[in-house]
C-alpha cells in the first residue's frame, strides 16, 4: 500500500467519527508523528512494519481515544510535549493565551508562576519565548507533574515544578511573589458534560475538566484571592475561561481591584481570555 492510499484509507475510516476536516487534521499527525512522513501524497510504499502500526493506531482511533494520547506527543507553539491521561492535550486557545500574554509583557526579567500546570505547556512555552524570566508552576497531580518535568528537560528549559492544591490555603506560605500568575483551570460545570466529545470526556483527565455544578468559579475565586497576596504591585493575571461563564471571571476580577480587566475572544470569536493588572501599591 502507498504512503497516499494508506491516507485516503485513514481518512475514510476516521470520517464517520470526527467529520472530514479533523478526520484529515489526525491524518496529518500520525503520519508526521508516528511516521516522520511530511509528504501524505507519495507513491512509495509503506513497509509491513508500518502497515501494522497504522492499523493499531486506526483501531484506538476508532475507540474515540484521542491521537495525541495514542502517539504520546502534542504540538503546542511549535514545540513538542509529552502527554497521556494524567494531563489534558494541550489546545490551540491556550496557545492564543501564552500569545496575549508575551505581547502584554515586557521583556525584562519576571517572575511567572502558572497554577494547574498538566503537561507544562505553558511555563516552558514562556521559558523557550523568554528564556530570562524566571518561571514556576503548580499542580495538584503528583503524574502530571513528573510528565511536565520530563517535557522541560526535552525542550531544554528550567521551570520550577511543585506539588500544590491551589485550594488548600495552608498550603500558600510556601510560595513567592510573583510578576505574572496564569492558570487554565477546570472550569466546565458537570452539567456541560454532555457537550462535550466523546474522546474527551471519555479519556482526558476529569480532575482537569470539571466543577461542581453549584460554584463553577471555584478555581477562579481561589486564584483571585490568592493572586491578591502574591503577586507583585502592577502584576498581571491571566486566565483561560469557559466560554460561557468569562464575563463573569472578568467581573470578578474588577470587583476584587484588578485593573485594565479585559476580555478577549479566541480565534472562533469566542470570549475564553481573561487578563487584569493587579492595582494595589
Amino acid at each position: 500500500m502507498t504512503i497516499h492510499q494508506a491516507c485516503i484509507q485513514l481518512i475514510d475510516a476516521l470520517e464517520k467519527l470526527y467529520g472530514s476536516g479533523e478526520a484529515k487534521s489526525i491524518t496529518r499527525i500520525v503520519f508526521e508523528d508516528a511516521f516522520g512522513i511530511h509528504n501524505l501524497k507519495r507513491q512509495d510504499a509503506l513497509s509491513a512494519e508500518q502497515e501494522q502500526q497504522l492499523l493499531q493506531i486506526t483501531t484506538r482511533l476508532l475507540t474515540h481515544e484521542p491521537v495525541q494520547y495514542i502517539l504520546g506527543v502534542a504540538d503546542f507553539y511549535g514545540f513538542k510535549f509529552k502527554v497521556g491521561p494524567p494531563v489534558l492535550i494541550p489546545r490551540q486557545e491556550t496557545e492564543e493565551l501564552v500569545h496575549w500574554m508575551l505581547e502584554t509583557m515586557e521583556k525584562k526579567a519576571l517572575k511567572v508562576l502558572d497554577i494547574g500546570t498538566g503537561s507544562g505547556c505553558i511555563p516552558i512555552t514562556l521559558k523557550k519565548q523568554r528564556p530570562d524570566w524566571e518561571v514556576s508552576a503548580v499542580d495538584i497531580s503528583r503524574e502530571a507533574l513528573e510528565l511536565a518535568t520530563e517535557n522541560a528537560r526535552l525542550n531544554k528549559v528550567e521551570v520550577l515544578f511543585q506539588e500544590l492544591d491551589i485550594l488548600k490555603e495552608a498550603q500558600w506560605p510556601r510560595l513567592v511573589r510573583f510578576d505574572v500568575i496564569v492558570s487554565n483551570p477546570p472550569y466546565i460545570p458537570q452539567r456541560e458534560a454532555a457537550l462535550m466529545p466523546e474522546n474527551v470526556k471519555r479519556y482526558e483527565p476529569q480532575l482537569a475538566l470539571f466543577v461542581d455544578d453549584d460554584d463553577p468559579l471555584i478555581f477562579y475565586r481561589t486564584i483571585v484571592r490568592f493572586a491578591r497576596r502574591y503577586l507583585q504591585p502592577k502584576g498581571w493575571l491571566f486566565f483561560e475561561a469557559n466560554e460561557f461563564n468569562a464575563g463573569e471571571v472578568a467581573e470578578l476580577l474588577r470587583n476584587q481591584d484588578f485593573k485594565a480587566v479585559e476580555l478577549k475572544r479566541d480565534l472562533s470569536g469566542k470570549k475564553r481570555m481573561v487578563r487584569g493588572e493587579w492595582g494595589a501599591e
